[in-house]
């Protein structure tokens, strides 16, 4: 791994996928889209985990404390339901919390089915590492993640992970760069380092 690599943890998070009851199409899916979606060199720390409060504070932790991953994307466990214990953990595990990241998802989603605001996908910050909450659905996470464009292709909806590569900057993360046909990372103009 060179020293511009940077360490993403992919965390899905299924009580039923864990076990092999089904195929886990959230760590693909995440995979695929990082691929086509950042320009700066990545490697990918992947876990595949149930739905148990103590095991993902125990992943989080492992994939900052001691793999050096700059950027988690956990999915699954972000519903109501009893098991669904997704955010509880995240935020245990917080240095600090970002609020704006959930909150950009649930409006996202909102344009698709009324249930977006069951969603309490949260992001926090532990140490030098931005750990977000992604939905369940292969759709839903493409969509919180892009944003929404309309009939000619112009961003009508920011999604979140433009705001991503800022965020790592002030929090002491790596720079990354984004493919803009995908994702047009913001930054102000005194942040983006020359070509």
């Amino acid at each position: 791994m060179s020293a511009q690599t940077i360490k993403i943890g992919l965390v899905s998070i299924s009580d039923r996928a864990s076990t092999g009851v089904y195929q886990d199409l959230g760590l693909p899916h995440l995979k695929e889209w990082l691929a086509k979606t950042l320009i700066t060199p990545w490697q990918a720390e992947t876990r595949l985990i149930p739905d148990e409060k103590s095991e993902i504070e125990f992943t989080l932790k492992q994939l900052v404390d001691d793999e050096g991953c700059s950027l988690i994307l956990t999915t699954g466990g972000t519903g109501p339901a009893i098991r669904d214990v997704t955010p509880e953990a995240t935020i245990s595990v917080a240095d600090r919390e970002m609020p704006g990241f959930g909150e950009q998802m649930r409006q996202i989603s909102l344009n698709f089915v009324p249930t977006a605001i069951l969603s309490r996908q949260v992001a926090v910050i532990r140490k030098q590492c931005l750990i977000i909450n992604l939905p369940g659905q292969p759709k839903a996470i493409a969509q919180t993640l892009e944003g929404l464009k309309d009939d000619l292709g112009k961003q009508s909806v920011h999604g979140i992970f433009a705001a991503v590569p800022y965020c790592l900057d002030l929090i002491g993360g790596p720079y990354i760069e984004t493919n803009p046909e995908i994702v047009q990372a913001f930054r102000p103009k005194s942040a983006n380092k020359p070509a």
